[in-house]
């Protein structure tokens, strides 16, 4: 999901250098899709059909594309849609908002990855948009959710630098990220190099809520969710796992 708080939007080129630099990063798209799909069948083994939220780039749904019968996506971002397009022939990519969407159909599994949910900005958007996803999923579905940052374990004015080769690119991210009420404001800034496309500069800002769990955990009871957590995957972010009623 591209954000909804950002100095410069996303363009279709500006998308890919975003998956870029998180594959130079080392983040295994991979192990995560099977993590998530050894955990949804614990609870529901013969789930056929995923909706992954705020898909991004479809960097993940590309890997539960291998490991279900049916998959589709949904992100508000339309240079990310047409990435997603583009890269996923026959996968259907949704341009549409996580917090109110209607797709016309149930799925099995919901996924929602990289801590898109902290875009929800209100606890009131948060329940919504559980609410949503649980409108779309069937009696038993289960959804996966990697949250953002809780309170406690946010790092007020963290500075994070990465530099990756791919594709003939060089790109450079940094970023800083401080506490702004109940949320952490997020500044990153890329620099992008090519022999041929030369050297260019975009920045991006986040707003992204520090919910607490607890407030995630009302947020999936009231939207008719028995819900888990499970501590320390996601780079410490954690994984909720919850089953419609």
């Amino acid at each position: 999901m591209a954000p909804p708080i950002l100095l410069v939007m996303y363009g279709v080129e500006n998308a890919q250098i975003y998956e870029l630099i998180h594959e130079g990063r080392g983040k295994d798209y991979l192990a995560e899709a099977e993590e998530i799909t050894r955990r949804v069948r614990r609870l529901k083994p013969d789930a056929g059909a995923l909706l992954d939220v705020a898909c991004g780039t479809g960097a993940h749904l590309g890997y539960f594309a291998r490991l279900f019968a049916r998959v589709e996506g949904l992100e508000l971002s339309e240079a990310m849609v047409a990435v997603a397009a583009r890269r996923l022939a026959g996968v259907p990519v949704h341009a549409g908002d996580m917090r109110a969407f209607d797709l016309g159909r149930t799925f099995d599994v919901i996924t929602c990855m990289f801590g898109a949910l902290g875009y929800a900005e209100t606890e009131a958007e948060l329940r919504e948009t559980l609410r949503c996803f649980a409108r779309h999923l069937v009696p038993g579905g289960v959804a996966a959710v990697d949250p953002w940052w809780f309170p406690e374990n946010f790092l007020d004015g963290h500075v994070s630098g990465d530099v990756a080769a791919v594709d003939g690119l060089t790109v450079a991210r940094v970023s800083h990220s401080a506490r702004d009420g109940a949320a952490c404001r997020m500044n990153v800034h890329y620099v992008v190099a090519g022999a041929r496309s030369g050297v260019r500069h975009f920045e991006e800002a986040h707003r992204i809520s520090l919910f607490r769990r607890e407030q995630y955990e009302a947020a999936f009871a009231a939207a008719g969710f028995t819900v888990g957590y499970v501590d320390g995957l996601h780079s410490g972010r954690g994984l909720f796992v919850g089953v419609r009623d």
